[in-house]
C-alpha cells in the first residue's frame, strides 16, 4: 500500500495539488503553461463538463467534435511537471481508496501546447515546432530512473559538443511518442529537438545583473545536430514532460508556436493568432477531424 504521505489525497478523496477525481479527466489531456490559457483553448469545445482550479493547476473537461478532451494549466518549469505527471498518472493508474497500483494500467495521451523562441534563423515567428527529442538540461529527472528511456548517444554528443560543465548534472534526451507524432505531424510543422531548461534567465543564457557559467552555451546550442536533428526551441517543461510520460507509459507531444526567433532578433506580431491556429489544428487532428 502506498502511505499516506507519498500519495497526499484531500478530504474529499482527489489528489493533493490537482484537486481532481479520476472522473474528472480525459484519456486525451492537452498541456499548457499559464492557467490564462486554458479557456483560450476550451472556448473552442461543444460544451465543458467539468472546471476546477488550485494554485496555478486549472483544469477543464468538455467535448470538442465529439472528443472528450482535458485541458490543463500545468504552471513553468519541470518541478510543475513532476506534479502534474504523476498526480494524472494516480488519477488512472492508482485506486486511491485502497492505494493500490492497479493490475491493468491506463496509457494517457498527453499533448502539451506552449510558445517558445526559436533557436535557428530557418524556423520563422509564426510557425509550429513539434518537438522530436526533449532535452533536459534541468536535473529533475535525474531523480529517478531513466536509463531505459534516455538516449545516451544524443546526450554524449551533446555533452562533448558544449563541452558541458558536468557540476550542472548530466543532460538527458527522451523522445516522443511515435504514436502522438503520426496523429499531428504535416510538412508545415518543424521537427527538431527541444531544450529545456530549469529558469528563465541563467539557464536560458540571459543576463542581467548575474554573471553565467557559459555565455556560449546559446551558440552552441544553434550549432548543434544528431542525425539531422537541431535543437529548434528553447523552453522550461517539454523533456520533463517525455521522461515521466515515457517511464509511466503515457504517450507525449509538446508543440510549439513560434513568437519569437532569438538568431534574427524578430517577433511575431500577432503571437495570439498564431497560438490560436496551434490550438484548432491540434483540436482537430486529436478529433480526427
Amino acid at each position: 500500500m502506498i502511505q499516506a504521505s507519498e500519495l497526499i489525497l484531500n478530504p474529499d478523496g482527489s489528489v493533493y495539488h490537482l484537486n481532481l477525481l479520476p472522473e474528472h479527466i480525459a484519456n486525451d489531456i492537452i498541456f499548457v503553461g499559464d492557467q490564462n490559457r486554458v479557456e483560450k483553448i476550451t472556448q473552442f469545445f461543444d460544451s465543458i463538463e467539468f472546471s476546477t482550479q488550485k494554485r496555478e493547476f486549472k483544469t477543464q473537461t468538455g467535448i470538442y467534435k465529439g472528443k472528450r478532451i482535458t485541458v490543463m494549466s500545468t504552471g513553468i518549469g519541470p518541478d510543475n511537471i513532476d506534479i502534474v505527471v504523476n498526480e494524472l498518472d494516480a488519477l488512472v493508474n492508482i485506486d486511491l481508496k485502497t492505494r493500490q497500483p492497479k493490475e491493468n494500467l491506463t496509457s494517457l495521451n498527453i499533448i502539451r501546447i506552449g510558445t517558445s523562441g526559436s533557436l535557428q534563423e530557418d524556423i520563422p515567428v509564426d510557425s509550429f515546432v513539434m518537438s522530436k527529442f526533449g532535452l533536459g538540461l534541468d536535473n529533475m529527472l535525474r531523480s529517478y530512473l531513466i536509463d531505459e528511456v534516455s538516449n545516451v548517444a544524443i546526450e554524449d554528443a551533446f555533452i562533448a559538443h558544449t563541452n558541458w560543465d558536468i557540476r550542472k548534472g548530466r543532460p538527458y534526451v527522451i523522445a516522443c511518442s511515435e504514436k502522438l507524432e503520426k496523429i499531428i505531424e504535416s510538412d508545415k510543422i518543424f521537427k527538431g529537438i527541444t531544450a529545456t531548461a530549469g529558469g528563465f534567465y541563467g539557464p536560458q543564457g540571459r543576463v542581467l545583473r548575474l554573471n553565467i557559467q557559459d555565455e556560449e552555451l546559446n551558440s552552441k546550442m544553434d550549432n548543434f545536430i544528431f542525425n539531422e536533428n537541431q535543437i529548434t526551441n528553447l523552453e522550461m517543461e517539454t523533456a520533463a514532460i517525455y521522461g515521466l510520460s515515457s517511464l509511466l507509459g503515457h504517450n507525449a507531444l509538446s508543440l510549439n508556436a513560434i513568437i519569437a526567433n532569438r538568431a534574427s532578433g524578430t517577433f511575431s506580431e500577432d503571437p495570439y493568432k498564431a497560438v490560436d491556429e496551434l490550438i484548432t489544428y491540434t483540436l482537430n487532428k486529436l478529433a480526427g477531424k
